[in-house]
């Protein structure tokens, strides 16, 4: 899915400013930000449910809000609040949305059993929704909004008040989506979650993509941890000044036990180099090691989270 310069307006708000983005097929992009960033606002939109004050959708060169209906036959939707229709049992509420979503009517039951078990839910069929827990309940909206085998799905929040467990089932789930060809964006505030799952990564604050990272890029590089004697502040300062100045540094920020992190170059003489330019340019360096690359890392680096 592709999204150009989309903008959208509440009164008195702009909560996405011109908004542009590639969400790449076959792969699970985690959405963060901020509470009020405009993450729900942008998931809704790319949903078609709720258009742009300006800027264009398209999937796979189709304009989806010229195509709405065409659109929705290929997205699926799980918002941060969700509703089920809790007198029906788990077989007619996914029955429901595969006609709802055009499934052939020859195709609903292998639709219906394929979704309930993907989800673990084909021992609930005949069990009516109100009567599930709330970990169950999470994954029946999810096995609604994938029963039509969409291309796209499109997740807020989805692991919001599940159960360790609940969350390690619902993340093997989505990595099984993607093994049959689902792409998916997720939308989370818990990083660590998602490091489980996702391969790329955006950043939306205050309505505007401020860092978008690929999995397969972060790989060719490593996020390196190095300590300095102790000094003072104007001291620290200028030999940020100094390691920022290095070929192939990249976002060097210093972490809360005062070691400075940035990304480098995992070539092993692109290390060596390093090395000499650290020594050449007096950096009192104490020690220096490998810091696991993480999405917490990338999204640090593009400014303070809330």
């Amino acid at each position: 899915m592709q999204v150009d310069t989309v903008s959208f307006e509440y009164p008195g708000l702009r909560a996405l400013d011109r908004v542009s983005l590639h969400v790449r097929a076959g792969r699970i992009t985690a959405l963060v930000g901020p509470n009020g960033a405009g993450k729900s606002t942008l998931l809704r939109i790319l949903a078609v449910l709720q258009p742009p004050l300006s800027g264009q959708v398209t999937m796979d060169g189709m304009d989806v809000f010229a195509q709405p209906r065409q659109a929705h036959r290929h997205i699926g939707f799980l918002p941060d609040f969700f509703g089920l229709y809790d007198s029906l049992t788990v077989q007619q509420c996914l029955t429901y949305f595969a006609l709802a979503h055009h499934v052939e009517r020859s195709a609903v039951a292998a639709a219906v059993l394929q979704a309930a078990q993907l989800l673990k839910l084909e021992d609930r069929l005949d069990q009516p929704a109100a009567k599930l827990s709330r970990g169950l309940r999470q994954r029946l909206a999810i096995a609604q909004a994938i029963v039509h085998r969409p291309r796209l799905l499109l997740l807020d929040e989805p692991a919001s008040g599940l159960d360790p467990e609940a969350r390690h089932t619902l993340a093997e789930t989505f990595l099984q989506l993607r093994n049959d060809g689902v792409t998916l964006l997720v939308s989370s505030h818990i990083l660590s979650e998602l490091e489980a799952y996702c391969d790329d990564m955006i950043i939306l604050r205050q309505g505007r993509i401020v860092g978008h990272q690929h999995g397969d890029e972060a790989a060719e590089k490593v996020t390196l941890r190095m300590q300095l004697l102790p000094c003072s502040e104007a001291e620290q300062q200028m030999y940020r000044g100094k390691i920022s100045a290095i070929n192939g540094v990249q976002n060097l920020r210093q972490d809360k036990d005062l070691a400075l992190l940035f990304q480098f170059d995992d070539a092993p003489q692109a290390r060596q180099q390093l090395l000499r330019e650290l020594v050449l340019r007096d950096i009192p360096l104490i020690s220096f090691d490998d810091h696991r690359f993480s999405l917490q890392d990338a999204y640090m680096a593009t400014g303070d989270s809330t």
